[in-house]
């Protein structure tokens, strides 16, 4: 009984505590630089354990699987490195798709570095495209394609191929898809990324897909297949996103 009445009390003892009001009486702070100084603290049991899958990654990654005959530089509107991953995702999706494909849109943002003049190993595509994005098709309808192209006069550009774009003064002027213009009703087949297909990029026009294909192709496996199938690289600014000031 004793034991009883003395737990309750100090239950009760406890919850009074507990609804006294918490007030910050101090603070103090202090800066921790991270830099070389803290290297003295590494795991060295850890990093030894980790280095052979270094080796084996870097091995790998080394790889040369292929050559540029030209320095493949990123830049708006339009640059060989953008218009040579454009062709290589249409060429790609041609093969995987069961239907015909129109065009092939990638992102400026996607290209994730350049590459000079020289060869091309594993790690330069691992580099360009870090990301597991997935091969789409979508069928939109022509309006949709002019939105798109309206877009990309507002913001700079991005990469295509199968079509021609040109703006004058952040306006579009014109936009032709096989060398014919784009009808507003008629449907067309766009080979893209599943992140593009969600709006990204202020592409929210291909979020109005009538029709969508999800592969499970990752765009980064078909630049390494693109890279070997051409051995040697080479791509030209042909004026297919042209923009005036």
């Amino acid at each position: 009984m004793q034991k009883s009445i003395f737990l309750l009390f100090m239950a009760a003892l406890m919850g009074a505590c507990m609804r006294q009001p918490v007030h910050v009486t101090g603070c103090t702070t202090e800066a921790i630089p991270v830099d070389t100084s803290s290297d003295c603290l590494q795991d060295t049991v850890y990093l030894a354990q980790l280095a052979p899958v270094k080796a084996d990654l870097e091995r790998e990654m080394n790889v040369q699987i292929g050559y540029a005959a030209q320095d493949m530089w990123v830049g708006e509107p339009e640059c060989p490195m953008l218009n040579w991953a454009s062709d290589a995702l249409w060429e790609a999706a041609k093969r995987a798709y069961p239907g015909h494909v129109d065009i092939a849109i990638v992102n400026m943002g996607g290209m994730r570095c350049s590459w000079q003049a020289g060869p091309i190993t594993r790690g330069c595509v691992f580099e360009l495209m870090p990301f597991d994005n997935r091969l789409v098709v979508l069928t939109l309808q022509g309006k949709e394609i002019i939105e798109l192209c309206e877009s990309f006069a507002r913001y700079g550009g991005q990469g295509v191929a199968g079509m021609r774009v040109k703006t004058v003064d952040g306006q579009l002027a014109d936009v032709t898809i096989g060398g014919k213009d784009v009808h507003p009703t008629a449907l067309y087949t766009v080979a893209t990324s599943d992140y593009l297909s969600g709006g990204a990029d202020h592409m929210e026009a291909l979020t109005k897909y009538v029709d969508y294909w999800k592969s499970d192709l990752l765009i980064r496996d078909l630049y390494l297949e693109a890279v070997r199938e051409q051995d040697t690289i080479r791509a030209a600014v042909d004026g297919r996103m042209t923009m005036y000031p």
